[in-house]
């Protein structure tokens, strides 16, 4: 499940690439025809039989070396554990509910319908 987020990162095995002014890495989900393989995915019977494809083979941002990110990505988990009331991973798994949401529901829960402003970071309390 955290195949793409470490597939941007140096230490996944593919190169990094320049597509336009981006820098990217190549990324193919789980299910994609890349990642099929028989001995994974053997559906037993015909292996001729036409299968479809479940993920993309595809490009994602490139993000450097894993150690730069992994505090912050750490305080995220942990924000979004105490959010749902959870201090340890046990108690996330106990109290944790999957809950289907709209993509209306994820824009709405962001900014939205305001012109932000560049911070300043020079001012001072």
């Amino acid at each position: 499940m955290m195949g793409r987020y470490f597939a941007r990162f140096d230490e996944s095995p593919t190169r990094v690439l320049k597509i336009g002014n981006n820098y990217v890495k190549e990324y193919w989900g789980e299910g994609s025809n890349r990642a099929k393989n028989w001995q994974r995915y053997d559906l037993g019977g015909d292996k001729d039989k036409l299968s479809f494809e479940e993920g993309v083979d595809s490009y994602i941002p490139y993000a450097g070396p894993l150690k730069d990110t992994l505090d912050v990505t750490i305080l995220k988990i942990k924000s979004t554990m105490c959010n749902c009331g959870a201090i340890t991973i046990p108690e996330l798994h106990e109290k944790a509910r999957l809950t289907l949401v709209s993509d209306v529901s994820i824009s709405e829960g962001k900014a939205h319908d305001v012109i932000l402003k560049e911070i300043d970071n020079s001012y001072k309390n």
